[in-house]
């Protein structure tokens, strides 16, 4: 049986998880939550699942935060505008301990301290997802099979190398997609039948039967052994009671995306996968692409004047190659490489940056080189400054990972 969403328009409600600290993005997260943290210079992470929902027609979004979150309600609040004479909506609900004095102690708490909005809408299916995962999803799919299944719980998955999925929540299936295993970050991840060396784990964006989820989570809260977790607690506790599916993402096609698109999906839980997300996009054919027009990333930015490149008298010349330039940048006779400029950024002449991100209004002093950096917004890198090159010395001064990318955070002053 074939469903359209368009048969359940007004009955489909997202709830979005974005009240998580983000703690191995350290210090990106030190001053903001993980889902307002910047990707692709111009846009924050919540921006990919809002886009998600959206372009799949899908309008009545409540966005739950907690942790630092007065930038990613802002961004919400001035950019994410839809028809609220239509119904629809894209409203941050920041935590309110409606049920004790308690902020979230899990995902699942946090969608059960917010049930109100859940309860006061009622719809027919409710989507929970993560608010800081890099993919591109229609979710119609997803909910068409969901429905088709007459499932209580979809849970979307994606496989990934058994050698990384013990960061993940490990799933098993039948020849029906129905699960019958699940294991929480496994420190020995069972393997998919008939493809070794893959296993199959879940993405954390779930479909629910409204009822089904509220006794889950009333169920859960009552539990004081419980960690309040979706993948540690719900999922495990729905199996034996539930009609439990799981929906296959590398299926998934949005419209104007390409096969090698399909079934791209990041976690950028750490500084170095964030590193890579991003580095992903300067690629001369990124797998993730900015510029489908049939599937935009929409986001919300002031107004400011186009990137400008000045001087081209010999060394002294403004340049940039593979990289992403946002607007209002002005490349002053320095030259950048395979990196990202969030807007107002400023690089001055005979300077040098290459793989690099930068934030928001990061100035590059003249003869200045960086190499495999992050700098956070507004910081002043001095004249002939050299960041990347002696990671000894960097490591003295700087946050520094394993694979020598080295992370300014915002404040610094040299």
């Amino acid at each position: 049986m074939e469903v359209s969403l368009s048969t359940h328009p007004h009955k489909v409600l997202s709830i979005i998880l974005a009240g998580g600290v983000g703690s191995r993005l350290y210090p990106l997260t030190a001053d903001r939550a993980k889902p307002a943290v910047p990707i692709g210079g111009r846009y924050r992470l919540i921006d990919i699942v809002l886009s998600n929902f959206v372009n799949s027609g899908i309008y009545k979004i409540k966005v739950l935060t907690q942790y630092k979150s007065d930038s990613l309600n802002k961004h919400i609040y001035r950019g994410w505008h839809v028809p609220s004479f239509l119904g629809h909506y894209v409203e941050p609900v920041p935590a309110q301990q409606r049920l004790g004095s308690e902020w979230f102690r899990g995902s699942a708490d946090a969608v059960y301290q917010s049930l109100n909005v859940l309860i006061d809408d009622m719809p027919d299916y409710v989507c929970v997802f993560g608010g800081d995962h890099i993919y591109k999803m229609d979710v119609r799919h997803m909910l068409e099979f969901h429905i088709t299944a007459s499932a209580d719980l979809t849970v979307a998955a994606i496989p990934v190398p058994t050698s990384e999925a013990s960061a993940f929540g490990v799933i098993e299936v039948d020849e029906s997609w129905r699960m019958v295993g699940f294991e929480e970050k496994p420190a020995q991840p069972k393997e998919m039948p008939g493809r070794p060396g893959w296993s199959l784990v879940s993405m954390g964006n779930y479909i629910f039967d409204p009822l089904s989820l509220i006794s889950e989570l009333t169920r859960d809260a009552e539990n004081e052994e419980s960690a309040h977790d979706f993948g540690k607690n719900i999922i495990p506790g729905m199996l034996d009671n539930y009609r439990v599916f799981v929906y296959d993402f590398s299926q998934n096609m949005v419209p104007g995306q390409s096969k090698r698109e399909r079934g791209y999906w990041r976690d950028v839980g750490t500084i170095a996968s964030y590193f890579e997300a991003n580095m992903d996009l300067v690629s001369v054919n990124p797998v993730f692409d900015l510029y489908n027009t049939n599937w935009p990333i929409h986001t919300w930015m002031p107004t400011m004047p186009p990137a400008k490149f000045v001087f081209s008298d010999g060394p002294r010349m403004g340049v940039a190659t593979n990289s992403l330039v946002s607007e209002g940048c002005i490349i002053s006779g320095g030259r950048i490489d395979r990196s990202i400029l969030s807007p107002k950024v400023r690089i001055n002449s005979y300077s040098h940056v290459e793989e690099c991100i930068l934030f928001e209004g990061v100035e590059v002093g003249r003869s200045a080189r960086l190499r495999r950096v992050i700098v956070d917004k507004g910081v002043r890198i001095p004249a002939g400054e050299e960041i990347g090159y002696d990671i000894e010395r960097d490591r003295q001064r700087f946050t520094v990972t394993p694979e020598d990318i080295v992370v300014i955070p915002k404040g610094y002053v040299f």
